[in-house]
C-alpha cells in the first residue's frame, strides 16, 4: 500500500539521555506522560467515510492519545529519554485523495486521513478490518511525529538513507505493535533501502532475534552517530563485527526469501 506524506523534517539538536542499556518504562510511566494535545477536526462530516470513522471511534482525541503513547512505548526506553516534542498534534479526517500523510515540526504537527480511503476500505460492512487499517495508519503517521531523525546526511526529500530509516521505522513500529496482518503483509525480497515494510519487518525480526531492545536503540542511535549511516548504526548496537548487508542476508535466509 503506498501512502502520501507531506513532511517538513528539521534536524534536531538534543541532548543524550542516559544510557540505552537502561530498562524500559512501564505502563503507568507512559500513561503519564504528556503527548501533547490532540486538536481533532472533521472536515467532511457529511461524507460516508466520516460516518464510519466517527461510528468506529467515538472519542478520537482519546484514542490518538493512547496510540501516541504505544508509539512512544516502541521508540523511546523511558519520558526521560531525548522525545522528539509535540506540543499540539492537529488530526483532521477531510474528504481527499490519498490515505494519510503528516506534515509541521518544531512542536506543531499536523496529520490528516481520508476520509475517500475510510469509504473505500468499508468492504462488506467489515467494520473490523476498517478499524485495524485505521489503527495502522495512525501507528505509522505518529511515528513520524515522535520519531528521531538522521543527522548530518541531508533531509528526508535528499537523501535516500534519511528516507528509507524514517519510512522504515514508520512500519516498523507499525508492524511492531501488531498493525500489518503477519507474514502475509511481509514483502518479499527487495532491500532494507527500500524503506516501509521491506525494511521495518526486517527491523523487527533484529528486535525479536537480535536484541528485544534494538528498535529503541536504532531510534536512538540518531543522536549517537554522527553522519548517521545504516552500518554505522548497526556497528554501534551489536559491535563493530556486525555488517548491515550480513544481517540482511541472514533475515533474507531466515525467513525463506533465499537460500544459503
Amino acid at each position: 500500500m503506498r501512502k502520501i506524506y507531506f513532511v517538513s523534517l528539521l534536524v534536531l539538536t538534543l541532548s543524550l539521555a542516559a544510557c540505552s542499556n537502561k530498562p524500559a518504562a512501564t505502563q503507568q510511566q507512559w500513561d503519564d506522560y504528556f503527548v501533547g494535545k490532540i486538536n481533532f477536526e472533521d472536515k467532511s462530516p457529511d461524507s460516508e467515510g466520516s460516518r464510519i470513522y466517527n461510528s468506529l471511534i467515538p472519542n478520537p482525541e482519546e484514542y490518538i492519545a493512547e496510540q501516541a503513547r504505544t508509539v512512544l512505548n516502541t521508540l523511546y526506553f523511558s519520558p526521560d529519554d531525548s522525545i522528539v516534542p509535540v506540543n499540539n498534534l492537529y488530526y483532521t479526517i477531510e474528504e481527499m485523495d490519498g490515505i494519510s500523510g503528516k506534515g509541521g515540526g518544531n512542536g506543531e504537527v499536523s496529520i490528516y486521513y481520508s476520509t475517500k480511503y475510510v469509504a473505500s476500505s468499508f468492504t462488506d460492512n467489515d467494520t473490523a478490518k476498517v478499524f485495524f487499517e485505521t489503527r495502522g495508519v495512525l501507528l505509522h503517521e505518529l511515528t513520524h511525529a515522535y520519531q528521531l531523525e538522521p543527522q548530518g546526511i541531508g533531509t528526508y526529500g535528499t537523501n535516500k538513507v534519511f528516507w528509507a530509516f524514517i519510512e522504515g521505522m514508520a512500519d516498523a513500529v507499525r508492524i511492531a505493535n501488531g498493525g500489518f496482518t503477519g507474514e502475509a503483509d511481509r514483502p518479499k525480497g527487495g532491500n532494507y533501502m527500500d524503506g516501509y515494510r521491506t525494511a521495518g519487518y526486517f527491523f523487527v525480526w533484529l528486535r525479536d532475534n537480535k536484541d528485544p531492545e534494538f528498535l529503541r536503540k536504532f531510534n536512538k542511535s540518531t543522536l549517537e552517530i554522527i553522519p548517521w549511516s545504516f552500518n554505522g548504526a548497526i556497528k554501534h548496537i551489536f559491535g563493530e563485527e556486525a555488517d548491515i548487508d550480513a544481517l540482511w542476508k541472514e533475515y533474507q535466509i531466515a525467513v525463506g526469501d533465499i537460500k544459503d
